[in-house]
């Protein structure tokens, strides 16, 4: 069930969801936490509010989406909610501001949020440099950007990496999940020789590539590369050098991973790239500060860069709106 409330206020959307509520059932009360999603445009929106009704069928919410519309209009709220069907297990409520009101998402959004529920606050698309200082995130004590939907990503995520601040977290390390449990796993079985070296090749702009560089710097203390490929496949190999020969898990085809170690069978590993909706249901499963992606943060500064050789011109890091679209699809 989809409710359109043009030219409305918070007053009377709260109002609507008691209404619905009292006379159907419609909206359950059993919210575990509010989702705030700053979307930038309509394609956008809908793509996030998909994947939110997908994690709410294990991390039921309130999910307030906040669009902006010209800011030359006069100010007013139009405002829309999503029950049933069309919310998953959750209730969705879009608010679309204009005129003066486009910067005041705060004020648009504090009369909605759930009592004594946490607040999430994401950015499906460009995010602020700061998030814990962006008016959305001053709300949420979990903050989520993705670096790998952003114009110039390796930009951006310096950029956070600066600004970090306890609850924020980026997709483009969520990604990773499955790469670091298959080298961690790697690293249990033997010869368990001392690591002393490692480099990670990837695509030039792919913000996973390059959190998972500095994690291994930070968490093997070792010299690690970053070599940067034109693939279009995200990462594409991670090798870990030791005396008794090279840890190698290579995936070039984007879909299916590769491991190699000395004494060891070689061995096939799904290793397809993860979409939003799987991203989001993980980092919606812990509310506390993320040590592990600070630290890969930290290990950013430790990589040394090279380019591999026949790989074409240096990418200059920006992107058409299209590229942007599926960047998500190809940087992890």
């Amino acid at each position: 069930m989809i409710i359109d409330l043009p030219s409305t206020t918070t007053s009377q959307l709260n109002k609507k969801l008691v209404e619905l509520r009292e006379r159907g059932g419609a909206v359950a009360l059993g919210r575990v936490l509010t989702l705030v999603i700053a979307a930038e445009d309509d394609d956008q929106l809908e793509e996030a509010i998909d994947a939110a009704n997908e994690a709410s069928r294990e991390h039921p919410s309130r999910v307030i989406v906040v669009a902006k519309g010209s800011r030359t209009a006069a100010p007013r709220i139009d405002g829309q909610i999503r029950v049933g069907g069309d919310a998953g297990a959750s209730e969705v409520i879009v608010l679309r501001l204009y005129g003066p009101l486009a910067i005041q998402g705060q004020s648009a959004v504090v009369p909605l949020l759930l009592p004594d529920a946490p607040i999430v606050t994401w950015w499906p698309g460009g995010g602020p440099k700061a998030p814990a200082k962006d008016q959305l995130g001053q709300l949420a004590q979990r903050r989520i950007t993705d670096s790998a939907a952003e114009r110039n990503p390796i930009r951006a995520l310096t950029a956070r990496s600066r600004s970090y601040t306890d609850g924020d977290t980026d997709l483009a390390w969520t990604r990773l999940t499955n790469w670091r449990a298959q080298l961690v796993s790697a690293l249990d079985l033997p010869p368990f020789d001392r690591i002393t070296g490692a480099s990670v090749t990837g695509e030039a702009d792919s913000p996973s590539t390059e959190l998972l560089a500095g994690w291994l710097a930070e968490y093997l203390k070792v010299p690690v590369k970053r070599v940067k490929t034109s693939s279009a496949q995200g990462i594409v190999s991670v090798a870990m050098e030791r005396r008794s020969g090279t840890i190698e898990l290579t995936r070039p085809d984007g879909r299916t991973g590769t491991l190699t170690q000395p004494n060891q069978p070689t061995r096939r590993i799904a290793l397809q790239r993860r979409d939003t909706r799987d991203c989001l249901i993980e980092e919606l499963r812990r509310l506390d500060p993320d040590e592990v992606y600070e630290a890969a943060l930290n290990g950013l500064g430790k990589l040394s860069t090279r380019r591999k050789a026949g790989t074409g011109t240096k990418s200059t890091g920006t992107r058409s709106a299209a590229a942007k679209k599926t960047a998500t699809k190809s940087k992890a």
